[in-house]
């Protein structure tokens, strides 16, 4: 039987998302990466945004930080012993491949080969049109992101490396040092059947978010059909679910709980993008809210469907104090029982 990871969500890129502003410094990150491996969680993960989102613009009076990942994490690591670090996710539609597999590497080689590169198109298209107004009229965000999966790969795997697509191009790049792991691991993130897809040919790994059994099931289907397709080995694709989580003794205060935090107005700001379709009742049932045998039995259903990793789970809160005893009440109520 495979281990059974869980990973901490960094607030990088969470004010006026998941965590009302101020909440975010770079104190912080750092004392929830080092609270994380003392509790004994496997990984942390770092979300992206370059500039806020209109909703947040409305909502908040003051403007929310927003820290670069990949040097926040090359903090973390330095912080930790052997806590992986993780992005979650690099929004790659925005990204120079080139500079983005520089950095990759180089964080990789710093933290002694403890980096996981979640990529994806991000949750946000009016940030993409904020950031390449004019790339916006014309493209489209999934060509943009295949290119550049591809354009890595090849950045790391080959002596010198060369790409000409319709979005990216360079030529005879030598790329070094390499990252230390290989394959590098890049997990995709996202719901929709294209991206799982997209997950099966080019990544060591599929990141959903808050997606029912039922609906992860058949896209775990869709994963390896498309890694057979790629001529790779099916079972070597993780499955690795983000969700939010909200922990109690009692249902009924979980629940309470997490219907004041800032983290259930972001899930409703989702439901034009990645949760399209979901109830705000849906987004209960699909995460990790609800008492301590509630979130225990929903974690065994991902896993009997092949769930092996949960990435980056958002511990709601609206305060650092809130998110960190959330934490412990999962590394001690509930991750034991999957160890």
């Amino acid at each position: 039987m495979k281990k059974i990871e869980f990973g901490a969500a960094l607030p990088t890129g969470m004010e006026g998302l998941m965590y009302r502003p101020p909440f975010t410094t770079p104190e912080v990150i750092v004392e929830v990466a080092q609270q994380a491996e003392a509790l004994g969680f496997d990984h942390v993960w770092g979300n992206e945004h370059f500039t806020t989102q209109d909703y947040v613009r409305q909502e908040f009076a003051s403007v929310p930080n927003y820290y670069d990942p990949f040097v926040s994490l090359s903090f973390c690591a330095a912080a930790t012993k052997k806590l992986r670090i993780a992005t979650c996710i690099t929004v790659i539609p925005l990204h120079d491949p080139v500079i983005l597999a520089k950095q990759v590497a180089t964080l990789d080689r710093f933290s002694g080969g403890r980096f996981i590169l979640g990529a994806g198109t991000g949750a946000y298209r009016e940030e993409f049109e904020a950031l390449r107004p004019t790339l916006a009229k014309t493209a489209k965000r999934g060509e943009l992101i295949n290119e550049g999966l591809e354009a890595l790969r090849l950045l790391f795997t080959e002596r010198v490396a060369s790409y000409a697509g319709r979005y990216f191009e360079f030529k005879g790049v030598e790329l070094a040092p390499k990252p230390v792991q290989d394959p590098f691991p890049i997990y995709v993130g996202g719901n929709a059947e294209a991206v799982a897809r997209r997950a099966g040919r080019f990544g060591q790994g599929w990141i959903p978010a808050g997606m029912p059994v039922s609906q992860m099931a058949k896209l775990i289907g869709s994963v390896k059909a498309a890694a057979r397709e790629a001529g790779r080995d099916e079972n070597t694709v993780v499955i690795a679910p983000q969700f939010l989580a909200c922990l109690d003794k009692d249902r009924e205060t979980a629940i309470a709980k997490f219907k004041t935090s800032q983290v259930y107005q972001h899930a409703l700001s989702l439901a034009k993008s990645t949760l399209r379709g979901q109830s705000p009742d849906a987004y209960i049932e699909n995460n990790l809210i609800g008492s301590f045998d509630d979130v225990r039995g929903k974690i065994q259903q991902y896993i009997d469907i092949g769930v092996t990793c949960f990435a980056g789970i958002i511990f709601s809160g609206n305060n650092l104090a809130d998110v960190l005893e959330q934490m412990k009440l999962f590394a001690g109520e509930i991750a034991p029982q999957f160890r």
